[in-house]
């Protein structure tokens, strides 16, 4: 039986992502957060790109910054511009109105300038530990591990974690991943499930970590 990606190879996992991963697309937030290094932009980029998926989202995101970069403007446009803007991505709508709220509580309570603590984002309407650990990983360089769905089904794929939700994944994570890896782990994951390890029927007769993934759930790979 494999024993799957353990604590004795997990930085070996990682580091073979990290010299597959230039093949790769790289997430929208990731190249929104490596272009602007504004952690505001990056929290607007990662409410858009909930559900949706990234092309509609790099599209989305670039209208919707050109016009509104900081708090203040887009605090300022009225919400059907904002989700005229923002139109196809997944409840644009509903998102409008969670940009133009967030960026007047940003100004309100912040100073324009978007918090740096994972409490005080939280606190902001819209934003759960998802987005928040990606603010503040991409945003501002501090330790947080974002857990998405990529990431959540990837490390109990691997088993390296044995976890029902994406929070607990963020937990078990904290505990027994080395801190090193915090930071890019979200990234590499989430290029790495769209390309590689996919949800139905991932590609394992392409991925450098075939020999050593434990392949749990997996019922047919290619």
């Amino acid at each position: 039986m494999r024993r799957g990606i353990t604590g004795r190879n997990i930085s070996w996992a990682i580091a073979s992502l990290r010299r597959e991963a230039p093949h790769w697309k790289a997430p929208v937030v990731e190249v929104v957060a490596s272009s602007t290094k504004d952690p505001f932009q990056v929290l607007v980029s990662c409410i858009l790109s909930l559900r949706t998926k990234d092309e509609t989202t790099a599209r989305a995101a670039a209208r919707l910054l050109a016009r509104a970069p900081t708090a203040q403007a887009l605090a300022g446009l009225p919400e059907s511009t904002i989700a005229r803007l923002v139109y196809p991505v997944g409840f644009y709508r509903r998102k409008a109105k969670v940009l133009r709220s967030l960026a007047r509580l940003v100004l309100e309570r912040h100073g324009g300038r978007v918090p740096d603590t994972m409490e005080e984002l939280l606190a902001i309407d819209g934003v759960g530990r998802k987005t928040a650990n990606l603010v503040l990983t991409r945003g501002f360089g501090k330790a947080g591990i974002c857990v998405d769905t990529h990431v959540h089904r990837i490390a109990n794929r691997w088993g390296y974690v044995r976890t029902k939700t994406p929070e607990q994944t963020e937990m078990a994570l904290r505990r027994r991943l080395p801190p090193r890896h915090w930071i890019e782990l979200n990234g590499l994951l989430v290029a790495f499930g769209q390309t590689i390890c996919r949800p139905l029927s991932p590609l394992c007769s392409r991925c450098p970590l075939s020999a050593a993934c434990a392949k749990r759930g997996v019922v047919r790979s290619r």
